[in-house]
């Protein structure tokens, strides 16, 4: 007895539909070759693989005839032909738990709009917290500002009790100040001597002034 055999194959595949009659008693095993001898333009026999269209792939030996259906026109076989794929070296599992692993490491845990028991959020009970922690405080930072002015205070008057070195004051040394004098006034003589030379008869004059005297 003959049996129909309808594949439908994978996209790039010559034909979207292939079939096949073979003898009701053809192992599962040798349809590859078939479709291989019957359609020369499919990939080699070794990179496809038969399976049923719910996924399931039957033993090798099994015939045809235990996996056709009924129906008007005598008996048929519907499969679903698709190509193997090269796997991975494997490991990717593990690689993607890692990957989560420092992913979940690195993510920050904010809780602060969920509720407590009591229908409270989380972020209003932190806030509360650090207000009472606030108020108690209190008394030590009035405590360290009262002080911060107290220095403050104490540094100004003290920088007002001592004396101005800027201040201006009289200078009463009455001597050194006709010692100053009398030396400015040689300075100016002895300069005008030498800018301007006494004429011969004012000298002769000088001198017989001078002994007279």
């Amino acid at each position: 007895m003959q049996t129909t055999v309808l594949v439908s194959t994978f996209p790039g595949a010559p034909f979207s539909t292939l079939s096949l009659s073979v003898p009701s008693t053809t192992p599962f095993e040798s349809l590859c070759d078939l479709l291989r001898e019957r359609y020369p333009a499919l990939p080699p026999s070794d990179d496809l693989y038969l399976s049923r269209h719910s996924g399931g792939i039957p033993p090798a030996s099994t015939p045809l005839s235990s996996l056709c259906s009924e129906d008007e026109g005598g008996r048929l076989v519907s499969l679903r032909l698709s190509t193997r794929l090269l796997g991975g070296k494997g490991g990717f599992g593990s690689q993607l738990r890692a990957a989560g692993g420092r992913m979940s490491s690195q993510k920050t845990s904010n809780n602060d709009s969920c509720r407590d028991l009591s229908g409270r959020r989380l972020s209003t009970i932190k806030e509360a917290k650090k207000l009472a922690e606030y108020m108690e405080s209190e008394p030590d930072r009035k405590k360290v500002a009262a002080e911060q002015a107290k220095a403050k205070l104490e540094a100004l008057e003290k920088k007002i009790a001592e004396p101005n070195p800027g201040a201006k004051r009289r200078f009463d040394d009455t001597e050194y100040m006709e010692q100053t004098r009398e030396i400015a006034d040689g300075v100016k003589s002895a300069v005008a001597a030498g800018l301007f030379p006494t004429p011969p008869f004012l000298c002769r004059h000088l001198e017989l002034t001078h002994v007279v005297t």
